[in-house]
C-alpha cells in the first residue's frame, strides 16, 4: 500500500494563536487527533460533539473547548450550538464537518431525514450556512481567508470493492420510497460532503472563504461499527473479531492511525492558499480503495473520480438542502 500522505513539518509549526476553530465530532478519531494538533499550535479549538461527558474529556485531554453539545440529528440543536458559539466568540476562522456515521441500520433524525444524509450532510450544511456570516467577517478583519473543511470520503466515488457509482437520488434523497441500503445510502451522504464544498466555492469568493473535502484514509475509529457488527455481529465474540480484522488491516497498512487520518484536513487548513498550496473547491485525498488505479495513491489535490459529482448537481443539492433546512438559498 501507498504511505500516508503527512504535511510539511513547518506547517505543524505555523502560529495559530488568536484564531478560533470549530470541529465536530472532535471526541475521538480524526477530530480529535485535528483538535489535538491545532491547540498545540495556539489556535482555540472548540470540540463540537453530541454526548457532553465525552466533549467534556475530549477537550480536557487536548485543551480545547467544550461549549454545548452538538447533535447532528436534530436541526434545533444545531441552531442552539450556533447561538451558543456567538455568544462565546465573534469570530471563527476554520470550520471542519469532520463528524459522521457509517452504514448504520435505517433511522430518522428528529426532522424525519434519513438518518445518514441528516446527520453527515444537512445537520452540517445548517451549521456551515448559520456560520458562514462569521467565517467572512473574520476574514475581512484579518485579511486572509477563513476555511471550511468537510470531511468526505472514497465511499463517495466508485470503489474497488464494488458497489457501484454514488449518485444524489434528488427523487428519493430522504429514501422515503426506495428499499434501503445503508451501504448507498453512506455514499450517498459522503457524496453530499463532497458536494457541499464544491457548491460554497461557487458562491463564496475565494479570498473570503476557503472551501475543501477531504479522505481522511481509512481510519482506525468507531466509524466502522455498524460494518463491523454486521459481519461479525455485536457479542463478545464478535467485537473480539472485528478488533483483531482492524489489527490485521492497520498491521498490512490498509488501515491508518487517526493521526494519519488528520493530516488531509491539517493540510487543508494550514496550507498556503496559492496555486501551489489550498485551493477552494478541490479535493484533498489520502491513498484509498478507489477504482480508478490513478487515484489509489491520494493526492492534494487531486480529481474526484465520480462524473456525478458535477458542478450542476452541486448547485442543485444546494438549493434542495437549504429549503430542507429552512434557510435562503
Amino acid at each position: 500500500m501507498p504511505k500516508p500522505l503527512r504535511c510539511d513539518s513547518k506547517l505543524l509549526e505555523k502560529d495559530l494563536s488568536g484564531q478560533v476553530v470549530i470541529v465536530t465530532g472532535a471526541n475521538s478519531g480524526c477530530g480529535l487527533e485535528t483538535s489535538r494538533q491545532l491547540v498545540k499550535q495556539g489556535a482555540t479549538v472548540i470540540l463540537a460533539c453530541r454526548n457532553k461527558e465525552k466533549g467534556e474529556e475530549a477537550a480536557k485531554d487536548v485543551g480545547g473547548v467544550f461549549l454545548a453539545p452538538l447533535d447532528l440529528g436534530s436541526l434545533e440543536v444545531v441552531r442552539e450550538f450556533v447561538k451558543a458559539f456567538e455568544a462565546y466568540s465573534d469570530r471563527l476562522d476554520v470550520l471542519v464537518n469532520n463528524a459522521g456515521i457509517m452504514a448504520c441500520p435505517y433511522g430518522k433524525t428528529k426532522d424525519n431525514f434519513e438518518m445518514q444524509i441528516g446527520c453527515n450532510h444537512l445537520a452540517h450544511f445548517l451549521l456551515m450556512r448559520l456560520l458562514t456570516p462569521l467565517l467572512i467577517k473574520t476574514a475581512e478583519t484579518t485579511g486572509k481567508p477563513s476555511r471550511f473543511v468537510a470531511l468526505s470520503s472514497v465511499a463517495a466515488s466508485e470503489t474497488s470493492m464494488g458497489g457501484g457509482v454514488p449518485s444524489i437520488d434528488f427523487d428519493d434523497l430522504l429514501w422515503e420510497t426506495r428499499t434501503y441500503n445503508e451501504s448507498v445510502a453512506y455514499g450517498q451522504s459522503k457524496l453530499a460532503n463532497y458536494l457541499h464544498p464544491l457548491g460554497a466555492s461557487r458562491k463564496i469568493p475565494a479570498d473570503k472563504l476557503i472551501c475543501t473535502s477531504v479522505h481522511p484514509g481509512w481510519v482506525l475509529s468507531p466509524m466502522d461499527q455498524h460494518v463491523m457488527a454486521k459481519m461479525f455481529g455485536t457479542g463478545f465474540f464478535g467485537k473480539a473479531v472485528g478488533s483483531v480484522v482492524r489489527s490485521i488491516f492497520l498491521w498490512k497498512g490498509d488501515m491508518i492511525v487517526p493521526q494519519d487520518g488528520a493530516q488531509s484536513t491539517l493540510y487543508c487548513i494550514l496550507a498556503d492558499n496559492d496555486e501551489n498550496g489550498v485551493q477552494s473547491g478541490k479535493y484533498y485525498s489520502q491513498f484509498g480503495i478507489y477504482k480508478d488505479e490513478k487515484s489509489q495513491a491520494g493526492g492534494w489535490p487531486m480529481a474526484f473520480p465520480n462524473p456525478n459529482a458535477t458542478p450542476e448537481v452541486a448547485d442543485k443539492l444546494w438549493q434542495v438542502s437549504s429549503e430542507l433546512v429552512g434557510v435562503a438559498p
